[in-house]
């Protein structure tokens, strides 16, 4: 909680600060790279610092968290915390990077907001920073021990021993440890991080949703290729497809992700578009290993049949679930050959499918997919606390709805 002081100066000063924020951010970015290059190599995205969605979601994530300490003292933005901490868990982010942030961070405000920023208004927005960094570290600190390692030992050698292709443009990795120490099982719906060296030699690591159950020995993921479409082409996801092969080495991170299966034995409705499917076959592959029988209900959305990402798993998996449905859309036409329930033209019209009373939602997909859907869901009745959605990159929906 802010203490009295900063409180007013906060309440004061977060209209200057939320109308330059994304300034703020960029120059954050800019000003700590420049100090430290090294943070680069592993740490952070370059393609979302190009693109520029990464200093966005900074930036938002800042002023929600502001913006709660001055409207709910009590209430931290518990969401928006949980998932950048899973983020920041997932590549190995230590308690002791924290301080190179806030010295970055405060400089930024400084350089923006000049004269504005007097010794009261910088002290009150470091114990801001300070208040968000102390609950982040706290849940990152709880997220290595649940998983029985420190933020040193997150990663771990693994060996690719397929390479299964599964549309034009993804690929699943089939991936087997190294070594004798246990692997940690993930919860469905969670992904890791890839680590590869790129040829300029910097580092840089992805999230990608693991898309089988565990086995004790193997790790799936699928990758789809990042085509630019105005932008730059996915530096990680072209060198996946191009150049790792089988016998070939990568670095995975323990499974994160705070976006996770429900265990409270209601009907389930996954509805995803395009490579948003992995984490739904994810949590599919689950229930199957458990022997789930709940009601489960798959929607899908995609250009056509044959760009559906792991359509022959997530049948093959419903299949083994008594009380299951699927319904898909298809941009280019409802031309079908798997046994669906309902294959339809055009986008995702929830009206056309049967859904459960009761259910629990999971999305996942472009914005506009999730947008679409999340929004006809609340208006059917559904509550926002039952609907979980994944977000592939920086999550700027979710810090702009809180």
């Amino acid at each position: 909680m802010l203490s009295a002081s900063a409180r007013q100066v906060v309440a004061a000063t977060l209209p200057a600060v939320a109308a330059n924020i994304e300034e703020i951010a960029i120059r954050f970015y800019a000003h700590m790279f420049a100090a430290h290059p090294g943070l680069m190599d592993g740490m952070f995205n370059r393609g979302n610092q190009r693109e520029g969605s990464q200093p966005k979601a900074l930036a938002g994530s800042v002023a929600v968290f502001a913006s709660s300490l001055l409207t709910d003292p009590p209430q931290l933005p518990d969401r928006l915390l949980t998932r950048i901490a899973h983020k920041h868990a997932s590549l190995g982010l230590r308690a002791d990077q924290y301080p190179i942030v806030r010295d970055h961070l405060m400089w930024a405000i400084g350089d923006v907001l000049g004269d504005a920023v007097t010794p009261e208004v910088a002290a009150a927005w470091e114990e801001v920073y300070w208040l968000m960094a102390y609950a982040l570290i706290h849940q990152e600190r709880g997220l290595y021990s649940a998983r029985g390692v420190t933020a040193e030992r997150v990663w771990r050698r693994w060996r690719v021993v397929r390479k299964i292709p599964e549309t034009d443009d993804v690929v699943t990795f089939v991936m087997r440890r190294m070594d004798d120490r246990s692997v940690r099982t993930s919860l469905p719906g969670q992904y890791v991080s890839v680590m590869v060296r790129m040829p300029d030699g910097i580092h840089q690591a992805r999230q990608y949703s693991l898309v089988r159950a565990d086995d004790g020995e193997h790790r799936y993921f699928s990758v789809k290729r990042v085509h630019g479409g105005g932008k730059p082409d996915g530096e990680v996801s072209n060198l996946l497809h191009d150049h790792i092969h089988h016998g070939d080495e990568l670095t995975l991170s323990v499974p994160y992700g705070d976006v996770t299966l429900d265990d409270s034995g209601r009907p389930v409705v996954f509805a995803s578009a395009g490579i948003g499917v992995t984490p739904m076959a994810g949590m599919l592959s689950h229930l199957v290993k458990a022997g789930s029988h709940l009601d489960v209900t798959f929607l899908h959305a995609d250009v056509e049949e044959k760009a559906f990402p792991l359509r022959r798993q997530i049948v093959e998996d419903l299949d083994h679930i008594p009380k299951s449905r699927l319904y898909l859309w298809y941009e280019n036409g409802a031309d079908s050959d798997l046994p669906a329930d309902g294959v339809f033209s055009g986008t995702i019209d929830l009206a056309q499918a049967d859904l459960p009373d009761e259910a629990v939602y999971y999305l996942c997909g472009p914005m506009p997919f999730l947008q679409s859907v999340r929004t006809t869901l609340i208006d059917r009745g559904v509550v926002p606390a039952d609907i979980q959605y994944e977000m592939f990159g920086p999550d700027l929906w979710l810090a702009d709805r809180e």
